[in-house]
């Protein structure tokens, strides 16, 4: 018979993975609805574009405030406080997403649904870090994130049945009734002792006041910025690339959906890796490989076909699933006072840099006049960026997590 811990771990783990599978669900809705969604609302094709980049970066920005606020919380109040406020925020903006009559009202309402998605994997992969064995955390994390992907393929597939208003309130319904599991979570043991201390907690300046400490927080938003740059352009925009390969028919909800399917698969083979291999960074820098080989790939395919295409996004995928590996090395690297901080605020930098990856993308396809140069230029920068941080990044597997950070 399993011990009260063990069902108290497995339940956090379910519990994680079921939010995180949630969080997926509306985070990559309205990229999956963009066009039939603005479409409805009487916009042009050139608004479409234009209009889609403009409210998948406002909420991104909220993603990017939210990742600080719930960061704050995480740390100062604890990490079931996230769990519950920030998917009860993200729930009610999508509800009322599904209810907007033009593109201001869905920004407005697309910026309070970023901030609220902002808090549920980091807080989850926090809590399980600190709740778990320090040999178990990494393949917990990467089930986790593997399950929780599969929002994304479910938000395709709702897309495919319903109205693009009833799949909103289908996000935000799941979310309320997954607010109600999370009553039987009990708080991270490692907080709980941290709380009975006099030790300054959630100071988000910190992370500034300190040269170590800010090097090794700004690494860890470098590291994962091509998993951004994958999702929110090549993917996002995969119609406008199609068009421009001479492929028509590209479906951007159908290659989210190819790419987040896959991603589950690369978040759990990445973790299943790092555990073989006893290191973080061996199976980050293994998954950057398949991240430069199918990017490479995407920019080969002139005159291809469809099925090639989604299979290549697929490729794309799985090599994006170096995602949980950064989330749980930010976890790491940071004392208990901090890490909630570090691990909800880290990957909403990234996903918060995405209005900067479309505009450095903008730029670089105006200075060479081409879409496609643009975007592969762009990626280059990037990835570069994203390698030469990790190498200075610390190895954290099996690292000992019961520190703090000191003024």
């Amino acid at each position: 018979m399993p011990s009260k811990n063990t069902s108290l771990f497995q339940l956090a783990v379910v519990v994680s993975a079921l939010g995180f599978f949630v969080d997926v669900y509306d985070l990559l809705l309205f990229g999956i609805i963009r066009k039939p969604s603005l479409t409805d609302l009487g916009l042009s094709s050139a608004e479409v574009l234009s209009q889609g980049e403009w409210i998948i970066s406002v909420q991104m920005i909220g993603l990017l405030v939210g990742g600080i606020l719930w960061g704050i919380i995480g740390d100062k109040k604890g990490r079931l406080n996230v769990l519950f406020g920030s998917i009860l925020i993200y729930s009610l903006a999508n509800i009322l997403n599904g209810m907007v009559t033009n593109t201001t009202q869905y920004v407005i309402f697309r910026f309070f649904a970023g901030v609220g998605l902002a808090g549920e994997l980091g807080a989850g992969i926090t809590l399980i870090s600190e709740l778990l064995p320090k040999e178990k955390r990494g393949v917990a994390a990467a089930m986790i994130a593997s399950f929780g992907i599969l929002g994304a393929v479910t938000a395709f597939f709702m897309k495919e049945i319903f109205f693009w208003r009833t799949c909103y309130y289908i996000g935000g319904g799941l979310g309320l009734v997954l607010l109600g599991l999370r009553v039987r979570v009990h708080e991270s043991t490692l907080y709980a002792v941290l709380k009975t201390r006099t030790v300054e907690r959630g100071n988000f300046l910190m992370f500034f006041t300190n040269k170590n400490r800010f090097y090794r927080y700004l690494r860890c938003i470098l590291i994962g910025l091509p998993a951004w740059y994958i999702i929110g352009v090549l993917v996002t925009f995969s119609d406008q690339f199609g068009a421009a390969f001479g492929i028509g028919g590209i479906d951007p909800g159908k290659a989210i959906m190819f790419l987040y399917l896959a991603i589950a698969f690369g978040d759990l083979s990445v973790g299943l890796l790092s555990q073989r291999l006893q290191s973080r960074k061996k199976a980050l820098f293994i998954f950057y490989a398949i991240t430069i080989f199918f990017s490479s790939l995407f920019f080969l395919q002139q005159g291809g076909d469809t099925t090639t295409f989604y299979l290549i996004c697929a490729g794309l995928g799985y090599g994006t699933g170096f995602t949980v590996v950064y989330i749980t090395m930010s976890a790491e690297q940071f004392g208990t006072n901090l890490r909630a901080s570090a691990a909800i605020s880290i990957p909403n930098m990234v996903r918060g840099a995405l209005p900067l990856i479309i505009l450095l993308f903008k730029f670089m396809r105006h200075l060479f006049n081409s879409y496609v140069t643009g975007a592969w230029v762009t990626g280059i920068c990037l990835m570069t960026i994203a390698i030469l941080a990790a190498i200075k990044t610390e190895e954290t597997f099996g690292k000992d997590l019961n520190f703090i950070e000191s003024d």
